[in-house]
């Protein structure tokens, strides 16, 4: 008895042991996780124009996805943060204004030859700056996974074009497209839709309705429209990623819907909806850095431009006066003596 015990003992460990070793294995396998490594350059510590550094984080703006790990090495001979938050720009420190944190990350001070890592867990674009030298800032931006196949909100994969909705009478079908099929935040995508007779499948001209977009629960754009020949189309470039409902609402005829009388919107007040779905990514290579300063401001070069204007403008101005003055003294009529 103490033998079957022991070989169940032993055979019941090993299926355990089996069973975590493909537990891992599996999460492994689909684990697209990646370490990002930024440098902090020797000279960032230094806030005068012309610095050994060319950038103070090297690289300054990068994107990664979610679930990456980026890794900054001080390589610098002082000390560094990186800190999310607004930093005070390139002269802040001046007015001792050393930026604002917004406490989603903080390394606190770490010193030459250390490193701090951070692992990016949501999407978006995160600013950092260093506390103790806030003249040096970056950012990262973290992007979603995105599918390379059109889907709606709920990720489910749209097959083929056009998506195709019902109103809730059954009375008219909108048909739908969007261009491109997967649509990233800073890039136009174009809605392409028609109505139809759900009854007879022919096509409905002079159709009034409202194109409305909703995102993260907010209507972000609203358009009132009126089809020529059935179909229409509208244009727009989302600021923000996440599900958007593009929404038809109060689709009515101006004639008169087939199976109604004909009479026009005044007497009609017939409201019929149609409702598709989809999702906005961020785009990594869309993004707005221009108020970022991400590298010292001006090198080596910039002194030299500056003498020449330093040099220039006033030599030009002091030849311009001294023609003004020598052709005064032509026009000033000389005073002649009384006899």
């Amino acid at each position: 008895m103490k033998n079957i015990m022991e070989l169940y003992n032993s055979k019941f460990g090993i299926y355990i042991i089996i069973f975590i070793i493909v537990l891992f294995a599996g999460n492994a396998t689909y684990s697209y996780a990646e370490e990002i490594t930024i440098s902090i350059p020797f000279g960032a510590f230094n806030p005068e124009l012309n610095t050994p550094a060319e950038v103070w984080y090297d690289p300054s703006i990068i994107s990664v996805n979610i679930g990456d790990t980026v890794t900054w090495i001080n390589n610098d001979r002082e000390g560094h943060t990186v800190t999310s938050g607004k930093s005070s720009g390139r002269f802040g420190w001046m007015n001792k204004d050393f930026g604002t944190p917004d406490g989603l990350f903080d390394s606190d001070r770490f010193m030459p030859n250390e490193s701090w890592s951070h692992t990016f867990e949501k999407s978006g674009s995160f600013s950092y700056y260093c506390t103790i030298h806030p003249w040096m800032e970056g950012m990262v931006t973290v992007r979603e996974l995105m599918p390379d196949y059109p889907h709606d909100s709920f990720g489910n994969e749209i097959e083929k074009f056009p998506v195709i909705q019902d109103t809730p009478d059954q009375m008219i079908e909108v048909d739908l497209t969007w261009e491109p099929s997967v649509i990233k935040t800073h890039e136009s995508a174009k809605f392409i839709y028609q109505f139809y007779n759900s009854a007879t499948n022919t096509n409905l001209a002079q159709m009034k309705y409202d194109f409305v977009l909703i995102q993260n629960g907010k209507e972000i754009y609203r358009d009132a429209g009126l089809t020529q020949v059935g179909g229409d189309y509208r244009n727009f470039a989302f600021d923000d990623s996440g599900p958007i409902i593009i929404r038809f609402e109060g689709i009515a005829s101006t004639a008169g819907t087939p199976g109604e009388k004909s009479v026009g919107l005044t007497t009609n007040k017939a409201v019929r909806t149609a409702e598709f779905s989809t999702i906005v990514y961020d785009n990594p290579e869309k993004i707005d850095h221009e108020q970022m300063q991400v590298r010292p401001a001006q090198r080596l070069e910039f002194y030299y431009e500056l003498m020449v204007v330093i040099i220039l403008v006033p030599a030009v101005l002091l030849v311009a006066a001294l023609f003004w003055m020598k052709k005064k003294s032509k026009t000033v009529p000389t005073s002649s003596s009384p006899i």
